[in-house]
């Protein structure tokens, strides 16, 4: 699988990038998990994905996109400082200038490639990878997310536990966590699947794939 960053998007390959991640968005929020969340057009957007973000994206060998996620700095707007305030202590994030909000996380768990033997698709994994490779290379080293109590175990699982911020809690039919996860390159290497592609910048264990 193939890891992608998009930003603005430059060319039409990265619009339909972007177009198609909104569209995974909505099936998994919307459709699958229930969230009360905006679809329009087939896509799930909100405010925050007017601010510029950066747009992870896993896409198969045959190009259907497998995962995705949005980076925004957590000194600036973030969903879990402004909408989930309730899961921090004393409801304020402790952002810095080096940590990163990752938000919207989600995979096509359905697809048949990636599946393996493992207990974690490798579509997951990819988006793991591609995260933290995107991160060191742009100089962050701390991630902060809000999440399931689902979500929380597959991170557990695959040795990259949350560390929590304040206690889970009910929030529309989620319970839900805010919590930070470490950036470096010993958990970039040990997340990896043997399959990991990417177009970010390199790290020892990736396999750069020019566009």
């Amino acid at each position: 699988m193939l890891a992608s960053v998009v930003a603005i998007p430059k060319s039409e390959h990265e619009r339909q990038l972007v177009y198609a991640q909104h569209k995974l968005r909505a099936r998994v929020f919307g459709e699958r998990l229930g969230w009360d969340v905006s679809v329009r057009d087939g896509g799930e957007t909100d405010e925050f994905d007017k601010l510029h973000p950066t747009y992870i994206v896993t896409t198969t060998d045959e190009g259907a996109v497998a995962g995705c996620a949005r980076l925004l700095p957590a000194m600036g707007p973030t969903m879990v400082a402004d909408v989930f305030p309730s899961l921090l202590p004393d409801g304020q994030l402790n952002g810095h200038a080096a940590m990163v909000e990752s938000s919207r996380f989600c995979v096509d768990t359905a697809l048949v490639e990636g599946r393996g033997n493992g207990s974690v698709h490798d579509a997951t994994l990819t988006m793991f990878a591609g995260i933290i490779e995107w991160c060191i290379a742009n100089g962050y080293t701390e991630i902060v997310t809000v999440t399931d109590l689902r979500f929380e175990r597959i991170l557990a699982r695959v040795g990259w536990p949350l560390q929590r911020l304040g206690e889970p809690k009910k929030i529309g039919v989620t319970m839900a966590v805010a919590g930070t996860l470490p950036v470096d390159r010993d958990n970039f290497l040990r997340l990896r699947p043997s399959n990991y592609r990417s177009k970010l910048t390199s790290l020892p264990g990736s396999v750069r794939r020019n566009p």
